[in-house]
């Protein structure tokens, strides 16, 4: 069984890499996600022990905080069923539900946070979708050379 690799996206003040460290068992559903291109990896591509770059955006410094890996494999978000939840979609049907999450456990916390600024200036990355013009998704997949060429600068101090 082949490993992938994943960045996600979350605001601090929404849910932060700290938030995730506080988890029971430091693990967490990804919930909230509404674009369905992001859903369709959620849904159909992440696999348990597949390995994810956790990444703070609308945050400064914008940056990578450290490694987690998928616990539970796609299942439906139940925000999107509860009318109090900034997520609840009102088209959303319990039996073909729209929106999919997983579940993520912290595997390791960078010593340096891996920040926007020092992916764009690593000739590595150049193509990385992250830094790619117009790519806004909350979850994309990252090649082996990109996740391991982050981690290696994540563990320099």
């Amino acid at each position: 069984m082949s490993i992938n690799f994943w960045l996600i996206k979350t605001e601090p003040d929404v849910f932060s890499w700290e938030d995730l460290k506080k988890s029971k068992n430091q693990t967490t559903y990804w919930d909230g996600v509404r674009n369905y291109q992001a859903r369709n990896f959620l849904r159909d591509q992440m696999k348990k022990g597949d390995l994810v770059l956790f990444y703070h955006s609308n945050a400064d410094p914008l940056a990578v905080m450290g490694v987690c890996e998928v616990a539970k494999e796609g299942y439906p978000d139940h925000t999107q069923f509860d009318p109090d939840s900034e997520h609840y979609d009102s088209k959303a049907d319990p039996k073909n539900p729209n929106w999919y999450m997983v579940d993520v456990k912290l595997q390791r916390e960078f010593k340096h946070q891996v920040t926007l600024d020092e992916i764009k200036s690593n000739p590595k990355l150049k193509k990385m979708k992250l830094i790619q013009r117009g790519n806004r998704l909350s979850v994309m997949p990252v090649t082996k050379e990109e996740f391991d060429e982050i981690v290696k600068m994540g563990e320099k101090k």
